[in-house]
């Protein structure tokens, strides 16, 4: 096993001219050192994972915690240098006993079978604001319009929200969403999507995900918390995804067209993308509870291992060709919604909007196109998330 240098490299963010490919730094280290030194923002040394293989490793092996408390990220410095433990309610920090039971409660709410019985609202969704997008009228941008309304629609249907009640939920995830506002704005904003969740709660709806969590014995409180962050998770990565997906199709006119001519094509275009454009580039990181030996290196006990879902996502050990969009590839086992016990619990329902939104878009309007060069569509180079802030299209 190796020993670890006195210095290490920062995460590679860099990305080159294309816009759907990760920093060529990422394909490199996955080739030459798939298990590398890593230094934090905190001034922790961690490590970074590139291949496949090893990333589902981590991903799967209970000895690295996705704990809060212990969480490191690999932009970012601490907001505090001790962490508390997640509140009650606040399941994606926490392992397993803690975090099975609230799964368990949740799983069955979105299961595919679940989901399937929810696709024709979904579809109802949909159309109604790709119709509104036909009465607009060319130029209009997909953000505002379409990708970034209809996960929160999605979202406060599901929780069994009042439909009065959405309008305010979808105002403040647009500022919230929003990096080029100052955090005390977008803090603010994700004050009022609290105060929405809590206010869900406390009038008992008698349909939908809050009425089942409270009829399960959930606390009120666990309840409240949970609901904000299916608003919140549910929101943003779906709303980057749904954008930044057609962005890539648009830009790749014989994968739109084979799309336009086969709706059957949807569903594994659908998981082509998440694969090709993995929008959480900055990975997902897990933090060694023991010593562990990981691909010839010694991992310490308490050091933070970065799993670069997007480098792996793009190993030719797994996919080949993998840096070339092809919408009727079954890209089997991609991590886009991560892997393991904290594999993304709405993933099914990420993948039925997402090939609704797709299949409507290319039969509504089978000569979409950008409405500016591919170089002046506004990247979010500046969050976890990456996509797009507007996406001018015409037709």
């Amino acid at each position: 096993m190796t020993g670890a240098p006195a210095a290490a490299p920062a995460l590679p963010t860099e990305r080159g001219r294309c816009p759907f490919d990760p920093p060529p730094e990422l394909g490199r280290l996955r080739e030459e050192a798939p298990v590398s030194r890593l230094s934090y923002p905190d001034g922790l040394l961690g490590w970074l994972v590139t291949d496949h293989a090893t990333a589902r490793a981590v991903l799967t092996d209970a000895r690295f915690s996705a704990r809060q408390d212990l969480r490191y990220s690999p932009v970012r410095a601490r907001p505090m240098p001790v962490i508390p433990p997640a509140t009650p309610g606040i399941f994606l920090g926490m392992d397993p006993p803690e975090h099975t039971g609230y799964r368990r409660a949740l799983a069955k709410l979105f299961s595919p079978q679940r989901v399937e019985l929810l696709t024709p609202m979904i579809e109802r969704v949909v159309d109604e604001h790709v119709e509104a997008v036909r009465r607009h009228g060319p130029p209009a941008d997909l953000v505002a319009m379409l990708a970034t309304p209809v996960p929160v629609v999605v979202s406060c249907t599901l929780l069994g929200m009042p439909p009065e009640d959405v309008p305010r939920v979808h105002e403040a995830a647009v500022l919230r969403d929003d990096f080029r506002l100052s955090e005390d704005e977008r803090a603010v904003a994700s004050e009022r999507i609290y105060e929405c969740a809590r206010a869900l709660v406390r009038a008992e709806p008698a349909d939908g995900i809050v009425a089942s969590l409270l009829a399960g014995g959930l606390t009120r409180t666990e309840t409240t918390l949970i609901a904000y962050l299916l608003l919140i998770t549910g929101q943003e990565p779906m709303a980057n995804m749904l954008a930044y997906g057609v962005f890539a199709l648009l830009c790749h006119p014989g994968q739109w067209a084979a799309l336009r001519e086969d709706p059957a094509l949807a569903g594994g275009a659908v998981d082509e993308l998440l694969r090709y454009l993995t929008v959480a580039q900055h990975g997902t990181v897990r933090t060694a509870l023991t010593d562990v030996e990981l691909g010839g290196h010694l991992i310490r006990a308490g050091e933070p291992v970065t799993v670069s879902l997007a480098a792996a996502n793009r190993d030719p050990a797994w996919y080949p060709d993998p840096d070339t969009l092809d919408i009727t590839r079954r890209p089997r086992g991609h991590l886009a919604f991560s892997h393991g016990v904290h594999h993304c619990l709405g993933y099914e329902l990420a993948r039925t909007q997402l090939r609704v939104c797709y299949r409507a878009l290319a039969a509504a309007f089978p000569a979409l196109r950008l409405a500016v060069a591919p170089e002046e569509v506004p990247l979010r180079h500046d969050r976890d998330a990456y996509g797009v802030y507007e996406l001018p299209v015409s037709w």
